[in-house]
């Protein structure tokens, strides 16, 4: 490659060698695939062993259902009426105070139900109450 002497009336040569970067990338990148399975390891120890314990019933919450036809169910358990949920209700307050509760409520029954458990379930002193949907 012959080189030009540069003249006078002939600018500052303004391009940039990029080969030294390309170079510098594609080292970058080698260090990267080797290193990158290295990470993945993990130490190997062997853990001790515990007896089972069960998981503590108390703290799970209440599952209240409404079924489309207005159906009342708690715990899987159908309940005949509101009076009979309240009761129900009350005597899981009286077992544990900090109890919550999961309401699953079926997308084809009336929103006057909904309000009408959920003012039962709020009379029987309940204050932990969530809502279960399904992710689309």
């Amino acid at each position: 490659m012959a080189f030009k002497p540069q003249s006078e009336d002939e600018g500052a040569m303004s391009e940039i060698n990029v080969t030294p970067l390309v170079d510098v990338m594609l080292v970058l990148v080698i260090i990267l695939l080797v290193t990158a399975p290295l990470l993945t390891q993990s130490v190997h120890v062997t853990l001790p062993k515990t007896a089972e314990t069960t998981a503590d019933v108390k703290d799970q919450p209440l599952q209240l259902g409404i079924d489309a036809q207005g159906g009342i169910t708690l715990n899987k358990l159908p309940l005949a009426d509101l009076a009979a949920l309240e009761t129900a209700l009350k005597a899981e307050l009286l077992k544990n105070p900090d109890i919550g509760l999961h309401l699953y409520a079926d997308q084809g029954v009336i929103y006057a139900k909904v309000a009408e458990v959920m003012a039962t379930v709020q009379h029987s002193g309940i204050a932990k109450i969530a809502f279960v949907t399904v992710e689309q």
